[in-house]
């Protein structure tokens, strides 16, 4: 990257996990015990965020919070991960929250989101954090704010020439306009599905998936498949970077950010798309062998060792 433009600037939302074990999910109308409880930082953009400051990269997080203790437990976080905020406070709306059930069999995940205050991130937020923006190797968005927010990220940094990735999730009904702007869109399988209206449940169905995306303007497909791993889908080719075989798997509700945290990290380093992709599937195997969404990140340390380990 060039001397004048470092790091990544992530714009997306704040939460606070609520995450719930138990071995199934209540019934309606029905109370279990569940095996274990724990409070803890989420949200994708900021769960993101922390996925690239741990691999190495410098990070500027735009949101809004409340000024409430779910606030507080957001801006401790990003202190600690070394995360520069540019961040409203808004006294009146409460800091977002996230249900998490998690299968304490297979680590499986189902979650609820309620963003609270970052409903209302806005444009002219972005617009206030365009110098942010502008000065990032590589930008990086979602859908948990308002999908005109997220367009409005990009087409900042679409104008000034930084790597733009847009992770559209959770899946959400959005102008084809914004796709012209996306140097990488990376969605799921089921994120895949609703927003193409194909089926995606093997790699050839993800590759017509992968071809509707570039067919609406998107440079590069990249689409997580699980354990698959994630299909790195371009005009000329299409490549399925394999996941990392780890054990046990304990949760996987932060695998999804730790791979596009690890992914534009990456790509802030200089790495090819190929590479930048095997990197964020290291980062996301080794989250899913840990509790939580961003206290599973890993370190740089820790990635670079299962990457140079045989395989």
């Amino acid at each position: 990257m060039t001397d004048e433009k470092r790091g990544i600037a992530i714009l997306g939302v704040f939460v606070a996990d609520l995450a719930f074990r138990a071995d199934r999910m209540p019934a309606m109308g029905e109370t279990i015990f569940g095996t274990g409880f724990k409070m803890g930082p989420g949200g994708k953009g900021s769960n993101q965020s922390v996925a690239a400051a741990r691999a190495g990269a410098a990070v500027t997080f735009i949101s809004r919070l409340g000024a409430d203790d779910f606030g507080a437990v957001a801006r401790a976080t990003w202190e600690n991960e070394g995360i520069a905020a540019r961040v409203v406070e808004t006294p009146d709306q409460p800091t977002g929250a996230a249900f998490i059930y998690v299968n304490d069999k297979t680590g499986e995940n189902a979650i609820i989101v309620s963003p609270g205050v970052a409903e209302s991130i806005s444009p002219a937020d972005v617009d206030a954090a365009a110098d942010a923006i502008r000065g990032a190797a590589v930008f990086v968005t979602q859908l948990e704010q308002p999908a005109e927010t997220a367009h409005r990220g990009l087409e900042i940094a679409r104008e000034a020439g930084v790597i733009t990735v847009f992770n559209p999730a959770p899946a959400a009904p959005v102008d084809d306009a914004i796709y012209a702007l996306c140097d990488y869109v990376t969605p799921n399988e089921t994120e895949a599905a609703f927003l193409t209206n194909l089926p995606v449940t093997n790699i050839e169905q993800a590759r017509k998936a992968g071809d509707a995306f570039l067919d609406k303007g998107v440079g590069t497909a990249l689409i997580t498949l699980g354990e698959a791993g994630a299909l790195l889908h371009t005009p000329v080719e299409s490549t399925l970077i394999p996941a990392f075989a780890v054990d046990p798997v304990v949760e996987t509700a932060g695998a999804g950010d730790a791979f596009n945290g690890g992914f534009a990290a990456a790509l802030a380093m200089g790495m090819p798309p190929a590479e930048a992709a095997r990197f964020g599937c290291a980062v996301a195997g080794l989250s899913v062998t840990r509790h939580g969404t961003a206290p599973s990140m890993p370190t740089l340390a820790e990635i670079e060792a299962l990457l140079a380990a045989p395989h």
